[in-house]
């Protein structure tokens, strides 16, 4: 269900530390040893976190011997995008009309020799 997978998504970006992970990993595929260097936790910590963005559907891991390389699934990440979009729009117009009302009540006090 795409609402289970939505939520999934919302719940593996909550953390900054995965945040990050992805972040590094939109710049191409990296070791866990790699994705681990700019953060103060262990490897096995850092594996935790990679396997909450797997879980997710964020990202995936490959096998290359004794190299595991994480790469950046970006699906999930644009069902997550396409969700906002609405809300975003929706902003959007409410802002329009808050401006267009902040106007109005400018011109008002204009024309009534009111001064900020």
């Amino acid at each position: 269900m795409a609402t289970d997978r939505l939520s999934a998504t919302f719940a593996a970006i909550a953390d900054p530390t995965r945040r990050a992970i992805l972040a590094r990993l939109a710049s191409g595929e990296a070791s866990v040893t790699e994705l681990a260097r700019p953060f103060d936790m262990t490897l096995p910590a850092v594996s935790k976190h990679l396997k909450v963005l797997e879980n997710a559907g964020l990202i995936s891991r490959g096998r290359d011997a004794q190299w595991r390389p994480a790469r950046l699934e970006a699906d999930r990440l644009r069902e997550a995008t396409k969700w906002m979009d609405r809300y975003r729009i929706f902003w959007e117009h409410s802002l329009d009309r808050l401006d267009a009302h902040l106007r109005e009540l400018q011109g008002e006090d204009k024309r009534h020799g009111r001064r900020k």
